[in-house]
């Protein structure tokens, strides 16, 4: 396991909407930059026949790349829906700093996005689970900055969302032990399970 360095201090607290904007922005400029080639790829072919530059049948391969990376795209579309849960889970519950996030070093590949497992801690809170983290935009490099402590909103039996400050990269959190969330979802209040609900955490997949 990884051993961060301690936190020196709790850094300037992080607008919401901001963090929910810059994840709209990422999604939105990756979404562009496939159009972008795909339509390059689609028009590739035409234009080099047209200007005598190649007429190969190996130009065939512009087509097949274009519909691979369309497919791709498609799948990416789908991560619009996590941007819903990202939305509602940060305007249902506040963010928190825990000064110490521990990452494990063996990660897990997921067609989600790369697994993390890690604990946090910190802060006078109790003792918290290993927990398991993706991030909402599918991205499989882990934010290191997140070792001197990270943002943290939701409830921990149901879910959550960590926010790095500075690049305000956002993952989402469960616990890693399907035994131990399924212990501590049945041990909630009431009013924690509809708070949950409210915020996608109860009854969506993400």
């Amino acid at each position: 396991m990884t051993a961060p360095p301690r936190a020196t201090g709790q850094p300037a607290p992080v607008d919401v909407e901001r963090v929910i904007s810059r994840a709209t922005r990422r999604l939105l400029g990756d979404l562009t930059l496939r159009l972008v080639i795909i339509a390059a790829l689609v028009a590739a072919p035409a234009v080099l026949t047209r200007t005598g530059t190649s007429d190969s049948p190996a130009l065939g391969l512009f087509a097949v790349a274009a519909v691979l990376l369309a497919l791709f795209t498609v799948y990416r579309f789908a991560f619009s829906i996590r941007l819903g849960t990202l939305r509602a889970m940060l305007r249902t519950y506040p963010l928190e700093f825990w000064p110490r996030v521990a990452k494990r070093d063996a990660d897990d590949w997921s067609k989600y996005g790369t697994s993390f497992t890690l604990k946090i801690s910190g802060g006078g809170r109790g003792p918290v689970p290993w927990l398991r983290a993706v991030n909402v935009l599918g991205r499989r490099r882990w934010p290191k900055e997140a070792e001197n402590g990270a943002w943290v909103a939701g409830d921990l039996a149901f879910g959550g969302i960590l926010v790095v400050p500075g690049s305000e990269e956002a993952l989402f959190l469960e616990i890693a032990k399907r035994d131990k969330a399924t212990r501590a979802r049945a041990e909630a209040a009431p009013a924690r399970h509809a708070r949950a609900k409210q915020a996608g955490l109860i009854g969506k997949r993400r």
